[in-house]
């Protein structure tokens, strides 16, 4: 007797939609033993991390702006996904995008005028793309896998960040800090909440949410992207080239996760520091599957992964929890939500495996005695 795997012709759309709560709940459940186990108040940290952001006003603006990039750069990379191309790599590009963004600020240092954030967006949005360059053309051309090659340049992208902040971007007058030279005014977001940090790039977050959800499903650019994912034969035969869908998929996110980099180093940090990866481009990752790759369903995983980020730190000044925990948190709850996913697209079956019974030999009737005829 063996078990099986066995897909299902038709998931369930309720339990596709449940199972990512079902997987942030069993995260609880689970993440309260295990710190229990090593020495923590398992409940308190749960507490801390998935409560205190949520009853806490004060934590509020926190949690949008943590979760402002992470919808930016999710809604990109699944776009991605949907067709079957998988950026890993959207940290690189949300430092590309940040490194672009600066470059225009210290160019218009000097300068005034309301064209230079949108000038700085521009350019942010163009670094990313440009780092996804050499992967798009690596794929196309010679069938390298995007994982590794976008996965590899996030770690060019630190290296040229600390260059140029250490070197020829250091600000004069930081006291030897590596940084540049602080924002002006108009290279800067403004707040949308008064008396907040709550930045335009919430707003910005929003609105990219809508228009991806707009697009893929209700242009020809989502329906191309969805069929080339799903069935490349089919798209090749309705006159979908692959290659093009990968250009633009790869651009779309790379684009999205520069635009993050430049929002986030315009808004919170104001100036390019060392400090700028903070990891948004993986943990994104997260965001997109949590919110099952919709646009909408990503802003909603967006704010449940801010509240773990703002939450953890949180726990880390009421409990002691050290900064890892969070990141264990995600991880547990990555790893429920593709378990969900296998048995809601998968059922068990058993498969007899041992051997078939003989068939019984037939039954012959003895032929009638001669004599006894006669």
């Amino acid at each position: 007797m063996l078990i099986k795997l066995e897909k299902r012709p038709t998931p369930s759309r309720r339990m596709l939609y449940i199972t990512p709560v079902l997987a942030v709940i069993v995260t609880m459940a689970l993440g309260a033993i295990i710190f229990s186990l090593i020495g923590f108040d398992g409940l308190r940290a749960v507490r801390e991390i998935f409560l205190t952001p949520l009853l806490n006003p004060l934590k509020w603006q926190d949690l949008a702006v943590k979760a402002s990039p992470l919808i930016i750069i999710a809604v990109g990379l699944s776009i991605g996904y949907r067709g079957n191309v998988w950026n890993i790599g959207a940290e690189g590009q949300y430092v590309l995008g940040g490194l672009a963004a600066t470059g225009v600020a210290l160019w218009t240092h000097q300068m005034s005028g309301p064209w230079i954030l949108p000038l700085m967006g521009l350019a942010g949005i163009l670094g990313g793309m440009a780092w996804a360059v050499i992967p798009a053309f690596l794929r196309t051309r010679y069938k390298v896998n995007e994982i590794l090659t976008t996965l590899m340049l996030t770690y060019v992208s630190v290296y040229l960040l600390n260059f140029l902040v250490f070197g020829p971007w250091k600000s004069p007058t930081s006291f030897g800090q590596p940084q540049t030279v602080r924002f002006s005014a108009d290279q800067s977001l403004p707040d949308i909440i008064p008396g907040t940090i709550v930045h335009g790039g919430t707003l910005v977050a929003v609105v990219v949410a809508v228009l991806a959800w707009f697009v893929m499903s209700r242009t020809i650019f989502g329906y191309q992207v969805k069929t080339v994912g799903t069935a490349p034969a089919a798209a090749r035969y309705g006159g979908f080239s692959g290659n093009r869908t990968i250009w633009l998929v790869l651009m779309t996110s790379a684009g999205l996760a520069g635009l993050a980099g430049m929002l986030e180093v315009s808004g919170p940090y104001g100036r390019m520091v060392p400090q700028f990866p903070v990891n948004y481009g993986f943990t994104a990752i997260i965001v997109a599957f949590l919110g099952r790759l919709h646009p909408i369903g990503i802003v909603f995983a967006g704010l449940v992964l801010s509240i773990v980020v703002v939450g953890g730190e949180v726990a880390q000044t009421t409990i002691g929890l050290p900064f890892p925990a969070v990141g264990i948190f995600q991880s547990m709850m990555l790893f429920f939500l593709l378990a969900s996913d296998v048995l809601v697209r998968y059922r068990v079956r058993r498969v007899n495996t041992s051997p078939p019974a003989a068939p019984a030999p037939a039954r012959t009737e003895a032929a009638p005695d001669a004599g006894a005829a006669s």
